[in-house]
């Protein structure tokens, strides 16, 4: 390596870092598509792992024209060791999980933690190179955090749909869609607290109504006694003075 001043010496520092994350990712996406069946998602893994190589390559070419090298990452036993570690982490997941979609899950996982990584990474680089100057530098962090975020970012919304997978595949049905049983039986006990209240209303309503009924005809009955003893009155009366004036 030529002799570099402080500044182009902590970029290449973290310009290293970056590329030997990214020939480790390599080897692990290679292990992930390997193991992953559904085809959207590995179609993607795919995709990344060719904007990873890529990513190498342009991180390889700026280290290099700041006066650095990547002999020491490529063709020593740190590399080795690198590529090693992702390896022990694919064949680890080929055997954890009791399906299919378990392991895509946790491949998922350790992905979306791979990528906040990178994000965390190049995040740094471009501040680093905007704050000495380094535009080059920062336009090629820029745009490799942004396929990370894109990365990241689809990993996030796929994590949802292979956890609803893991419990399709390993919970039995008498054992899931609980909150549906809870609804139902929640209007179930609607319906019947509704139609009870409906019949208790009918029985007032109909209490109510035989109760008028009765109350007007006692009322009828009364109005037609008293007319009747009115009558029986004024009848025995004009009995009394025709009498009287026979006498007389």
């Amino acid at each position: 390596m030529a002799d570099l001043n402080e500044r182009d010496t902590k970029l290449v520092q973290y310009l290293t870092e970056a590329y030997g994350k990214e020939k480790e990712l390599e080897t692990a996406l290679e292990a992930h598509i390997g193991m992953t069946n559904r085809a959207p998602y590995k179609k993607r893994l795919q995709q990344h792992l060719k904007e990873t190589k890529s990513h190498a390559r342009e991180v390889e070419r700026r280290i290099k024209k700041l006066g650095g090298s990547t002999s020491d990452l490529t063709t020593t036993a740190t590399t080795a060791a690198k590529k090693a570690l992702a390896l022990g982490k694919g064949s680890l997941q080929a055997i954890r999980g009791s399906s299919d979609p378990e392991k895509e899950l946790k491949n998922a996982r350790d992905e979306y933690a791979e990528e906040a990584q990178e994000i965390a990474l190049y995040t740094a680089i471009e501040s680093l190179a905007t704050a000495v100057g380094d535009k080059d530098t920062a336009k090629i962090a820029r745009t490799i955090r942004r396929d990370e975020e894109r990365m990241a970012g689809y990993i996030e919304r796929l994590i949802p749909q292979l956890t609803k997978a893991v419990a399709t595949a390993e919970i039995p049905a008498s054992q899931r869609s609980t909150s549906r049983r809870r609804s139902t039986t929640s209007r179930r006990r609607t319906t019947s607290s509704r139609s009870t209240a409906s019949r208790s209303s009918a029985t007032k309503r109909g209490t109510t109504k035989r109760s008028s009924t009765a109350s007007r005809r006692s009322s009828s009955s009364s109005r037609n006694g008293s007319s009747a003893s009115a009558k029986g009155s004024g009848s025995r009366s004009r009995t009394s003075g025709s009498r009287a004036r026979a006498r007389a």
